[in-house]
């Protein structure tokens, strides 16, 4: 069973200007600071004056430390700017619909339903039997800084993204006869050109169809927030904001590498990955970007190889050793290049709102010596790690479209 239950109050758009003026990615789909400073000069009212506010500054030279006393009371002082702000607010009781169409899939939009998740059905060692199953490990510092905006705001900003299978595919059903019944409450179209579309549900009889849908599910799948939802625990409180999407519709995109070659020659580097991989050079050509799993993609010396692992370099019989990124993690950037570490800060993480031309242009510069590009992860393979009760490889999926913050925010006045 997983719980589905109404936010009772919560801070939206008046219409979709406002939601264009105010929402924004989220705080984690960004490369730099720099990339959020643009981005609020661009559109000087978006929620990340709120959720970024150290780059809320005039200028990045005089900006605080992330995540510090100073930044987080100025994230207090604008979430209170956007709770007074004309473009917003309050609404009671709400459960919403959410439409993200990408352009990369127009016929199939991603369709789920937003409301609160309740924590205490976390699966943890403590709770092995919960019903909502996280695929990565959880770095206390960065719950901790999650928790610390929550209680600066006294808001839930961001939202976990959570996959339920929905074999019976009623609640896509439901959520498409909702979409199709009238217009939206407000849109917008985010920097990739996808839209995303939110109708409010705030009629009792509608809440309770979706609610029991949901309580349907035998379980469901962190695809995106784990520490958001550990921050919410880790503050003992019973709720999180999320938006359950059945896995039909997410879409998943390549989480790739750029990697330094710490001291290792291009041949030598070529010769040993040898060992485990079949090697095929692609020579001078377009980017290459991977279709299928286990064909991986290497930009070195300004040229393209295939890599195709093994057999006997991963377990099959292991979700997540099957895991393209855990392979490479294995046999090249602990085995080859040194770092053992997948959190090393010599390894930059390309998400997948990045094209591989843009890894190329990186290794060009002179900024990084290769990179490595990947098949996306599939959702057969993300549910069997889940189930396994195994976590996903770090930096191995990246869900796309992602659910955009500032569209719906919980309050936690009434809390």
């Amino acid at each position: 069973m997983v719980t589905l239950r109404p936010v009772p109050l919560a801070l939206v758009p008046r219409n979709s200007e406002a939601a264009t003026a105010i929402s924004a990615p989220n705080y984690d789909e960004f490369q730099s600071d720099r990339e959020v400073w643009d981005l609020l000069q661009a559109r000087p009212d978006n929620v990340l004056r709120v959720t970024m506010a150290h780059c809320h500054v005039d200028s990045l030279d005089n900006a605080p430390q992330e995540g510090g006393e100073e930044s987080l009371r100025h994230s207090a002082e604008q979430m209170e700017f956007l709770k007074n702000h004309s473009g917003t607010q309050h609404q009671e009781n709400v459960i919403w619909v959410y439409e993200i169409t990408s352009p990369l899939r127009p016929d199939s939009p991603q369709l789920g339903v937003g409301g609160f998740a309740a924590t205490n059905e976390i699966r943890t060692e403590n709770t092995p039997e919960g019903t909502i199953i996280r695929n990565e490990g959880i770095r206390p510092e960065k719950a901790q800084g999650r928790a610390n905006l929550i209680e600066a705001t006294n808001a839930y900003i961001g939202t976990v993204n959570l996959a339920v299978q929905d074999q019976s595919q009623k609640l896509l059903s439901e959520l498409e006869s909702i979409a199709q019944s009238r217009p939206c409450d407000y849109e917008t179209v985010d920097e990739g050109k996808n839209r995303h579309r939110v109708w409010l549900v705030t009629e009792s009889a509608s809440q309770q169809t979706l609610i029991d849908l949901l309580a349907a599910e035998p379980a469901a799948y962190v695809a995106d927030g784990n520490h958001r939802s550990a921050a919410a625990a880790q503050l003992g409180l019973p709720y999180f904001l999320t938006v359950f999407f059945p896995t039909s519709r997410l879409g998943l995109e390549p989480y790739n590498r750029l990697l330094p070659l710490n001291g290792v020659s291009p041949a030598d580097f070529l010769a040993k990955a040898g060992e485990q991989f079949e090697i095929e050079k692609l020579g001078k050509v377009s980017p290459f970007r991977p279709e299928a799993v286990h064909t991986i993609g290497l930009y070195l010396d300004g040229e393209w190889y295939k890599l195709t692992p093994k057999s006997g370099s991963y377990n099959p019989e292991n979700a997540a050793e099957s895991i393209d990124s855990d392979i490479v993690q294995r046999h090249i950037i602990h085995s080859i290049l040194g770092m053992s570490d997948a959190r090393d800060k010599r390894i930059n993480y390309v998400g997948g709102n990045k094209t591989a031309g843009y890894l190329v242009e990186r290794v060009d510069s002179g900024d990084f010596d290769l990179a490595i590009s990947l098949a996306p992860v599939t959702m057969d393979q993300f549910v069997d790690v889940c189930e396994q009760s195994l976590f996903m490889p770090p930096k191995s999926t990246w869900f796309d479209p992602k659910v955009r913050s500032g569209l719906v925010i919980a309050l936690l006045d009434n809390e």
